[in-house]
């Protein structure tokens, strides 16, 4: 099973493969536009979102551009790439389903925990979280404590250390371009409200209310990600 793993090449893989395989047959000139995500994913039978990943990983090896407010352009007609798609991460949306479904269990067990100390820690990071947004950068990092505090008060090492490995998967290749192209002050601003809501849930120790807007907000970033238009 190892070994197979090893050599089992990701969806968005085989997804941007297909589309190497429609350039290499002449289906798309150089310079030209590509049809959009929605008729692209129906030609090749795939999701948008496993799509919309096979894109970017493309647009990473310089086989096509994605233009804000235009579209996606042929800018290469290169030959297959396998080699330099294989280092560009987990797929996004993989990684975020299993970040709702960790995260959604952890959440639980940190409830039970909640002390007023870890409270005011969730509302220290909370306020920085805004006063960054409200300067124009981004939150990363107070995004990062915010998961992290919640997990480490679950009292599972094991569970607080994936939480954090899985967060940190964000600044792959893939996931990184995918953030360059759909994150903007606003999706950030949802992202506090949603962590307002999580907080408002732990504070009034509703573990299964926590665990609705833990799993809701890490659905809604997933969304934000690969169901939204290119800024």
């Amino acid at each position: 099973m190892n070994g197979f793993r090893t050599t089992e090449r990701r969806l968005y893989q085989q997804v941007a493969d297909q589309i190497r395989g429609l350039i290499q047959a002449g289906q798309f000139r150089l310079g030209q536009r590509l049809p959009s995500e929605r008729e692209l994913a129906l030609q090749l039978g795939v999701s948008r979102p496993s799509l919309r990943e096979a894109l970017i990983a493309l647009e990473i090896d310089g086989t096509v551009e994605i233009r804000m407010g235009s579209g996606i352009y042929l800018v290469a007609n290169t030959e297959r790439r396998a080699a330099t798609s294989a280092s560009m991460g987990e797929s996004p949306v993989e990684l975020m389903q299993a970040r709702a479904a960790v995260e959604s269990a952890v959440i639980v067990l940190a409830s039970s925990r909640m002390t007023t100390e870890c409270l005011k820690t969730l509302r220290q990071i909370l306020d920085g979280m805004a006063a960054e947004i409200a300067e124009g950068r981004k939150p990363v990092e107070h995004d990062r404590q915010f998961h992290l505090t919640i997990a480490s008060q679950s009292g599972n090492g094991v569970l607080a250390r994936l939480v954090g490995e899985l967060f940190d998967d964000r600044h792959s290749p893939l996931s990184t371009q995918l953030r360059e192209h759909f994150e903007t002050p606003d999706t950030w601003s949802m992202a506090l409200f949603e962590h307002e809501q999580i907080y408002t849930a732990l504070e009034g120790r509703d573990s299964l209310l926590a665990q609705a807007m833990m799993h809701a907000h890490l659905e809604e970033s997933k969304r934000r990600w690969l169901d939204s238009e290119p800024r």
